[in-house]
């Protein structure tokens, strides 16, 4: 790489919790995609407290078509600040949180620039738009688990989106700033949380369909993490009648 330092115009930001098994592929398939863009990029792995190889695979990687960098949480504190932890970090024109299994390959980042382009503030993926590209579908209990979550969604906090669970979501370097920093959900239900403040200060926001291969390595559970985002969309219901997201 040239020791030339240029302001990225895309930051991927990949929170990690125990990904030893699949953090390294990952970053090969982010290595091989960006050798090929015009645009410079800047990857960081944000790792979540593992306590497996993760972090040192990180440390050790070849990066050639991107600069990679590794921050640590210090301690396991759940996806949603770990994002946080890493939108802090990123210094990219726009930062997009990836995740680690790469369920959503990172050539559907191309879908979203011309939405940018045209004024978008902030661009997720969506399995759930008609043009979506499921290759491979979630066990049925699981899908049925994301339907029934979507309609409460729709009932207790934000209407207008078809999947708002997707993790692959990009934000302008303007956004996150306004966006992040009034997070307070920690858990899963910080997808939520975060486009409901983008919808309360007047951001535009995008649903875009995209290709998902569901990884069989999820750790969602359908019963105990159904029932903590039920309860973060009543927190989230409450902070916003409380003016928390002002």
């Amino acid at each position: 790489m040239s020791e030339e330092r240029k302001t990225p115009k895309l930051s991927v930001l990949i929170p990690a919790f125990n990904e030893e098994a699949r953090i390294g592929k990952t970053l090969d398939q982010l290595n091989d995609y960006f050798a090929a863009v015009d645009y410079p990029v800047e990857v960081v792995v944000i790792d979540d407290g593992s306590i497996d190889r993760t972090a040192n695979i990180v440390r050790e990687y070849n990066a050639r078509s991107f600069p990679l960098r590794l921050v640590q949480n210090d301690q396991n504190m759940g996806k949603g600040y770990t994002v946080a932890h890493g939108m802090r970090e990123a210094v990219g024109d726009f930062r997009l949180f990836f995740d680690a299994d790469g369920s959503t390959p990172i050539d559907q980042v191309e879908k979203f620039w011309p939405h940018f382009e045209d004024g978008a503030d902030v661009c997720i993926g969506s399995r759930a738009l008609p043009e979506s590209d499921v290759q491979v579908h979630q066990p049925w209990y699981r899908e049925t688990m994301g339907k029934i979550f979507n309609l409460f969604v729709r009932l207790l906090a934000l209407r207008g989106f078809n999947d708002t669970q997707c993790g692959f979501k990009a934000f302008t370097a303007a956004a996150a700033m306004k966006i992040f920093p009034r997070q307070t959900l920690n858990g899963f239900g910080f997808d939520v949380e975060l486009l409901y403040i983008a919808n309360k200060h007047g951001l535009k926001t995008v649903e875009v369909p995209v290709v998902w291969i569901n990884s069989p390595a999820s750790r969602v559970h359908p019963v105990r993490d159904a029932s903590r985002m039920f309860f973060e969309l009543l927190i989230i219901r409450w902070r916003a009648l409380g003016g928390r997201y002002r």
